[in-house]
């Protein structure tokens, strides 16, 4: 049974959202439609349903109608208005544009039924998004799910449409965009997915796009491969006298069952707890922990750290980047220890538990784009 407080802390905002709504068109480089390199052929836009919603297998998006706002789209889906504009960086009485996009805040399509916030696995998903660029959401992957860039300040429809190799044109169709191509901060963007025909030239253009943004990374990526020292540790104890295993076993009941799977499983438990809440796909995307509060949040494995997002409340989500396109999600933590682009080690503290109560803490493994059981690779 998940905690109030649980239902509380998964009210979380999309990526570095704003309230403001000013338009973002800076002179100079990034806004020159000249200036942009030839981009593959892009998928036409989405056909909705009825009601306007295109459902995709980890998130739901909608088409505004005319005269739409905000408040109006959330209550015909039945989903709460302030969370809807929030997520989108929109006021509640936003007057949108006729075919302009918004990605919602919560799952529709799954029988979910209104939430009184963000979910948690579409903000993290948000998170990993912006983390991982390209490489989280390949377009042409089997998910055909596209990438969900949120507008930061400064970027333009150009800048994006080339961060991405896409056109500006399509950038613009899928998401509503007006005709002079303005986009706002704290927006959120679909990135259009490949034709058939340019399937070469797309798949270029992706790992273009997934080369450039892990480079930011690189420092930690030099590192991946001097992480796991930490998985040295159990050799020790091989060697170790018979009577020293005699020990560890005395104090199994607390202590040595948690540090032997951490040693041995791929990925190391980040906080001492049992499991409240399991894995369950499209609802709850990773596990919760029991957790006291203030106790250590630890990095499961040794990464970079690829973001920090915050919700409403400043509460921080923490992405971190592992080897083999692995990626760990952290949420309800408080007191963060690390910084975006930091190279972490396994067990390395990257937080505490936030005040809570019960005391939890939110913790999500993802394969690439895919959420996936972290239990599977914590034993």
């Amino acid at each position: 049974m998940t905690p109030k407080p649980l239902l509380r802390a998964a009210s979380l905002a999309a990526v570095l959202l704003g309230s403001a709504c000013t338009n973002l068109s800076l002179p100079g480089v990034g806004t020159d439609p000249g200036n942009a390199p030839p981009a593959p052929v892009t998928a036409a836009p989405p056909a909705t349903d009825s009601r306007g919603v295109i459902s995709y297998p980890t998130y739901d998006a909608v088409r505004a109608q005319r005269g739409d706002t905000p408040a109006s789209i959330a209550t015909r889906l039945g989903i709460d208005p302030a969370a809807l504009a929030r997520h989108n960086g929109l006021p509640e009485n936003a007057a949108l544009r006729d075919g302009e996009l918004l990605v919602l805040p919560t799952r529709i399509t799954s029988g979910a039924g209104a939430s009184g916030g963000d979910d948690i696995a579409s903000i993290a998903g948000a998170a990993l998004d912006r983390a991982d660029g390209a490489a989280s959401g390949t377009p042409g992957s089997d998910a055909a799910e596209p990438v969900r860039h949120t507008v930061t300040r400064g970027e333009t429809a150009y800048s994006i449409a080339r961060l991405y190799n896409v056109s500006v044109r399509a950038l613009a169709d899928w998401n509503g965009l007006p005709p002079d191509y303005a986009v706002r901060e704290g927006q959120v963007l679909l990135i259009p997915l490949p034709g058939q025909s340019p399937a070469g030239t797309a798949a270029a253009g992706t790992a273009a796009a997934a080369a450039s943004i892990p480079d930011a990374s690189q420092p930690g990526e030099g590192t991946r491969v001097a992480e796991p020292p930490s998985a040295a540790e159990p050799q020790p104890r091989d060697d170790t006298p018979a009577p020293a295993p005699a020990e560890e076993v005395a104090v199994a009941p607390i202590e040595a069952p948690q540090t032997q799977a951490s040693d041995t499983a791929r990925l190391a438990k980040p906080v001492e707890g049992r499991i409240l809440r399991g894995y369950e796909k499209g609802a709850n995307e990773g596990v919760d922990f029991s957790a006291a509060v203030g106790a250590p949040v630890r990095a499961a494995e040794g990464g970079t750290v690829a973001a920090i997002t915050r919700d409403v409340d400043q509460v921080p989500i923490v992405v971190i980047r592992h080897p083999d396109n692995l990626l760990t999600v952290y949420a309800n933590v408080d007191s963060v220890a690390v910084a975006k682009g930091d190279t972490v080690g396994r067990g390395q503290q990257i937080g505490v538990v936030r005040q809570s109560d019960p005391g939890f803490l939110h913790f999500e493994v993802r394969n690439g784009f895919e959420s996936v059981d972290p239990v599977d690779y914590l034993n």
